[in-house]
């Protein structure tokens, strides 16, 4: 048995669950998420929780019992409280702004990086070497952000790049100059 899987899904009183076979449809404070399942996962409503059970002790089924609970945790997360990922920008003329609902950054390169805003993200710009990626959709926001960094990885010499906040990384010394000669 999964022990994700296993565990009931809280829902709490200002979020409306509706599932219709196995397309399940979220709603809340911060807007509405839908997403069908596969069908070989039985979910239900009982009593402000989502049961999620599998039909059968495949491999595969068994693999997407304990996927299938984190995705519909992550709706009700999400459509409740939202998602957000912090980016650090560093290096020396390294910034963001935004230009409407875009995100323009300077990285270094001959022309701006523009990032278009798509639906269901919002782009927040608190200083230049800070961007906030927020959104319900957890998968979206994450991938966004990583679509984001994957502009200027942080450089392992110097720690020039984009970074998440709170990431740690160790930076490599520089070549030892005059050593076995």
């Amino acid at each position: 048995m999964s022990r994700i899987g296993k565990k009931p899904v809280v829902v709490p009183k200002d979020v409306t669950v509706t599932i219709d076979g196995s397309t399940v449809t979220v709603k809340g404070p911060k807007g509405a998420l839908t997403r069908t399942f596969d069908p070989r996962i039985k979910i239900s409503l009982i009593d402000d929780q989502i049961i999620v059970e599998r039909a059968s002790e495949e491999k595969e089924v068994r693999a997407l019992h304990g996927t299938t609970r984190a995705l519909i945790q992550n709706m009700v997360t999400g459509v409740s409280e939202g998602f957000s990922v912090t980016l650090k920008i560093r290096g020396v003329g390294y910034r963001a702004e935004l230009k409407g609902k875009d995100l323009q950054m300077s990285l270094g390169f001959s022309h701006p990086v523009v990032i278009q805003s798509i639906e269901g993200i919002q782009f927040q710009v608190p200083s230049a070497d800070t961007v906030v990626v927020s959104g319900i959709d957890k998968q979206l926001v994450t991938q966004v952000a990583a679509n984001i960094r994957r502009y200027r990885i942080p450089d392992a010499y110097k720690g020039k790049g984009i970074w998440y906040e709170g990431e740690q990384r160790t930076l490599k010394p520089g070549k030892a100059v005059g050593k076995g000669k």
